[in-house]
């Protein structure tokens, strides 16, 4: 038996750069995550029947599948439903047989997390562990990022959602050519910076990022100038946050992502529900250094909410008193292969 997991990030500043060919469009691109406690597990066992029996936390289901339903036309197909990604993920290891797959991703469902890739490449790294192979962390993101491209079927699926689970720490993508260049920016001052300046809140109501992706980057595409500058914006509050961030100026580096929230917010309605913006506009009455920003590049079920270390328990009791949800987190240390 092995078992892997793998943490979910917290975007900071950078969603949508993550893109090809944006990243090489704009100058200057860097997307700042942050790897979190919320981690996705999978466990993987071997049992005596000749197919899979994957078990889901997430469906609370458990489906078992024959060695020959791993075919291309069942697998491009609606035949594994909610659980082709992680078909898919299998079958290219050719792992169809005497296996039992537990999974959880570790984060709600649309809270905008990136939960789901995360499942993905703690899966991969699972999966190399089983079989004895070394994990390429690289081809492994390559690999999960173009598979679950293809199942989502909305336009490119963003990077940046993969390296959290397989490098933890605080992470710096910047891409080339050639590569994504993953820069390791962790450091205890900065975790604890990160942790006390910033509340993660599920607001119970999940989203469709990857819809609302697609259509700020058609929109950059045609060259509606909304998209362009909204995108230039965002790209230049990233690069002065890694700046910052290598500064060691931590203060300028949580009030350059409440800007990139509010940037964000104005290239497509609906980015911030009315919901969370009711939270947002009662909170800041008491706490009007407050800065909100919705996690995923299109929106999502959870948000941050950036204030004052001092004020966090106010900020903690009107989130309750909406019936939303605090998620507690801590920014994990880098991993070491």
């Amino acid at each position: 038996m092995t078992e892997t997991s793998g943490s979910v990030r917290v975007d900071l500043l950078g969603g949508t750069l993550d893109l090809n060919p944006i990243n090489l469009i704009l100058p200057d691109v860097v997307t700042l995550n942050v790897a979190t406690s919320l981690k996705a597990r999978a466990v993987i066992s071997k049992i005596e029947k000749p197919g899979v029996l994957i078990v889901s936390r997430d469906y609370q289901s458990e489906t078992y599948y024959p060695c020959e339903d791993f075919v291309d036309s069942k697998l491009r197909g609606d035949h594994f439903k909610e659980l082709s990604f992680v078909a898919q993920i299998l079958h290219y290891f050719s792992a169809h047989s005497h296996l039992k797959v537990e999974l959880e991703s570790g984060s709600p469902a649309g809270a905008g997390l990136g939960g789901s890739s995360a499942m993905g490449v703690t899966l991969y790294s699972a999966l190399c562990d089983y079989y004895k192979k070394d994990l390429d962390r690289s081809l492994a993101i390559k690999v999960v990022n173009s598979i679950e491209a293809r199942i989502l079927d909305s336009g490119p699926a963003g990077y940046q959602d993969y390296y959290p689970a397989l490098y933890g720490g605080v992470l710096a993508l910047k891409a080339n050519e050639e590569k994504v260049i993953v820069e390791q920016c962790y450091s205890p001052e900065l975790a604890q910076a990160l942790e006390s300046h910033l509340t993660l809140v599920y607001s119970g109501q999940a989203r469709l990022s990857g819809i609302n992706n697609w259509e700020v980057y058609k929109g950059f595409f045609d060259q509606n100038p909304k998209m362009r500058n909204g995108l230039s914006a965002i790209a230049e509050l990233s690069s002065k946050a890694y700046s910052a961030l290598k500064s060691g100026k931590f203060q300028e580096l949580v009030e350059l992502i409440a800007q990139e929230g509010a940037a964000r917010k104005e290239l497509f309605p609906g980015i911030v529900s009315s919901a969370m913006a009711e939270l947002y506009a009662t909170i800041k009455k008491e706490v009007p250094e407050l800065g909100l920003k919705v996690c995923g590049a299109g929106g999502g079920g959870c948000f941050l909410l950036i204030h004052p270390p001092s004020k966090a328990e106010i900020v903690k009791r009107s989130v309750e008193h909406h019936q939303m949800k605090v998620l507690d987190f801590s920014v994990m240390p880098p991993i070491d292969l």
